[in-house]
């Protein structure tokens, strides 16, 4: 079987497959073009693009004066945002890769302004997890772009295959948590380092060791993405943080996302400010 990491599909009968299970396993991921349909991003991007999320947003500025805004939830709650998080194209996949029941572990919205977004340092996501008291790498995430993600405007890059390298040990620079730069430079003589343009819409599924990193925007245009995170029930962290404990996930149908009328009431989301991460360090 060839593993080439990206598929296609129907955003209304979506079902991951071996294929996508393998790739996951071999390559730290799989990308899907189409994940969500048109009429679901529509709905989606209208509920997040409003003052409704963006006075929950706070700033990350690195040593060139950049800046990326951020807003962070714990839990999915009953809007769209929630419904997606929810639905079992998401969660239901989510368990098939990780091997068990999971539930939210958190939900980031990631704004880069046009010409002003910032770039983000190489680092795995378990570098600060594990730090949250998240035994095992038992975890992903899903970024989600609302917008088209170019080289020009900051997208993904990725080590493949380095999430089988295990933790590697992370540390503050420039007021974010950083892999070590030396390892780092070591991995990118060995695994191919991948520039993953995506269209609004599309989706990846990575592993929570998968060396990731993303450039500043220097386009015209926006780039944001949600980034919905899953942790296995069996993870559950030995000591309460930022981030929520074990609580189950009330799964929703795919269907919930189209018909869902709540843009509004955020209410039991709970959102993360600025200084409830004390991993990395941001300015409001």
């Amino acid at each position: 079987m060839v593993v080439t990491g990206e598929f296609t599909c129907d955003p209304n009968k979506f079902e991951v497959s071996l294929e996508m299970l393998q790739s996951f396993n071999e390559m730290g991921y799989f990308l899907i073009r189409g994940f969500l349909s048109r009429e679901e991003l529509t709905k989606i991007k209208s509920s997040v693009e409003h003052d409704r999320f963006l006075q929950h947003s706070f700033g990350h500025e690195n040593s060139h004066g950049k800046e990326y805004r951020k807003v962070m939830w714990r839990h999915p709650g009953s809007d769209v945002t929630g419904m997606l998080t929810r639905c079992e194209k998401l969660v239901g996949t989510c368990e098939k890769v990780l091997g068990g029941e999971v539930y939210h572990y958190h939900t980031k919205l990631i704004l880069k302004s046009a010409r002003k977004g910032g770039k983000l340092l190489w680092h795995q996501d378990y570098g600060y997890w594990y730090k949250n008291g998240c035994l095992f790498p038992d975890m992903l995430s899903v970024f989600l772009p609302l917008d088209r993600c170019s080289k020009e405007s900051g997208c993904l890059e990725i080590l493949e295959t380095s999430h089988r390298c295990g933790r590697i040990d992370h540390a503050m620079k420039t007021g974010q948590t950083g892999a070590d730069v030396d390892r780092v430079n070591q991995l990118r003589n060995v695994c191919p380092h991948k520039f993953v343009e995506m269209e609004a819409g599309d989706a990846l599924f990575f592993h929570c060791n998968l060396l990731h990193t993303s450039g500043a925007n220097v386009s015209e245009s926006k780039r944001w993405a949600l980034i919905p995170a899953y942790n296995r029930r069996s993870n559950n962290p030995v000591y309460q943080h930022h981030h929520p404990q074990y609580t189950p996930v009330h799964r929703v149908p795919d269907s919930s996302i189209l018909l869902c009328e709540n843009l509004d009431d955020l209410s039991g989301k709970e959102f993360n400010g600025p200084d409830d991460d004390k991993t990395r360090s941001f300015k409001g």
